[in-house]
C-alpha cells in the first residue's frame, strides 16, 4: 500500500454577518503525512499533544472510521499518521474541521471510495452538524452554505479573489467554540433579526460581485455574533481600530474567536511589517484564500 499526503486548509467562518453559513478556506494548512503500519497511531506536534490525541480517540480517525462504516465497512487498516499542525487549535480557524475533512479524505484514500466533494461535505455535515467551516475546507474559496439535517445546499465563490489578503490575527490563548456559543442570546427581537439578515444579504451580494469594500463594511455590522463574543477577546477593540487606521476594509471575529481576520486589497509588505510589528503578543499572518480545498498527494513509498 501507498504512502500518502493530505493537506487540509484552515477556515475562518462567519466573515461578520454570515453565522454558521459563510466560510473561507485559508493557506495554513494540516499536513498528514500517512503511511501503512501494524496499528493506528497519530504522531502530534509537542505542542499539541495535550489537545490531540494519538490514538483511535483521535477525531481524524473517528471521522475516517464513520466514513469507512457509511461505505459498508467494518474496520479500516491501520496507519501511521503524522501530523504537522500550522493550525492552532481552539482558535477560529477551523481546527476541528481539518481533523472531520482529513479523516474522510483519509477513509477516502486507504478504501479507494473515489468519493466526489459533494459526497465528502455530506459526510462532514453529518458529523459537524453544520457546513460552515468544513465546506470550504473541503471546496476551497468561499461557501455560503445551508443544511437543516436533510438538505444541503451551497453556492461558491471563487472570482476575483487573488487580489485580496486577509490577515489573520491569533491570540496566544485558546477560546472554546461551547464557552462562545454560550453567550449568545437565545432570542433576538424581530425587527433586528430583520436588519441582521439584511445585513448578512448584502454581504453575500458584495461578495458575489466582487464589490470588497461594501463587503468590508458589511463584515463590521454583524448583530448575530460578534456583540456578544468580543468581550472575550480583551484586544478586539484595539486590533480593530489599528487596522481601520491602516486601511482594511473590514475586520471580523473568526468562527468563534480569538482570533480577528481583517481583509485588504493589494496589501503591501511595508504596511503588513508594520502592522505585525504593531501587535506585539499575536501572530500575525498574512493569508490568501485557498482555492482548491483538500487534497491527497501520494508518495512512491510502498510498503
Amino acid at each position: 500500500m501507498s504512502a500518502f499526503q493530505i493537506y487540509v486548509p484552515a477556515t475562518s467562518a462567519n466573515l461578520g454577518p454570515g453565522f454558521d453559513s459563510i466560510g473561507i478556506a485559508l493557506t495554513k494548512y494540516v499536513t498528514l503525512d500517512c503511511e501503512p503500519a501494524d496499528e493506528w497511531f497519530f504522531e502530534v506536534p509537542e505542542q499539541d499533544t495535550s489537545h490531540i490525541p494519538s490514538g483511535k480517540d483521535n477525531l481524524i480517525y473517528k471521522s475516517a472510521i464513520y466514513t469507512a462504516n457509511a461505505h459498508g465497512y467494518d474496520s479500516l487498516p491501520p496507519y501511521h499518521v503524522h501530523l504537522t499542525n500550522d493550525v492552532p487549535i481552539a482558535r477560529g480557524l477551523g481546527s476541528s474541521s481539518t481533523a472531520v475533512v482529513g479523516g474522510i479524505e483519509l477513509a477516502n484514500e486507504i478504501l479507494d471510495l473515489s468519493m466526489s466533494k459533494y459526497d465528502k461535505l455530506q459526510i462532514a455535515c453529518d458529523i459537524e452538524g453544520h457546513p460552515d467551516n468544513v465546506a470550504p475546507a473541503i471546496y476551497g474559496g468561499i461557501m455560503i452554505s445551508n443544511y437543516d439535517g436533510d438538505n444541503l445546499d451551497f453556492v461558491r465563490f471563487t472570482k476575483g479573489l487573488e487580489t485580496l489578503s486577509w490577515v489573520a490575527v491569533i491570540p496566544s490563548y485558546h477560546l472554546e467554540t461551547e464557552k462562545a456559543r454560550d453567550l449568545l442570546p437565545t432570542s433576538i427581537p424581530y425587527k433586528q433579526a430583520v436588519h441582521a439578515s439584511g445585513t448578512a444579504n448584502v454581504l453575500v451580494a458584495a461578495l458575489a460581485t466582487q464589490d470588497w469594500a461594501l463587503a468590508g463594511k458589511m463584515m463590521k455590522q454583524d448583530q448575530w455574533h460578534q456583540p456578544y463574543r468580543k468581550q472575550l477577546i480583551p484586544g478586539f477593540n484595539h486590533v480593530s481600530r489599528l487596522f481601520e487606521e491602516h486601511g482594511s476594509l473590514g475586520l471580523y471575529i473568526s468562527g468563534a474567536g480569538p482570533t480577528m481576520v481583517a481583509l485588504f486589497n493589494d496589501l503591501d509588505h511595508a504596511k503588513f511589517k508594520d502592522l505585525a510589528s504593531k501587535l506585539e503578543g499575536y501572530q500575525v499572518n498574512n493569508l490568501a484564500v485557498d482555492l482548491d480545498g483538500v487534497k491527497t498527494v501520494c508518495n512512491s513509498l510502498t510498503k
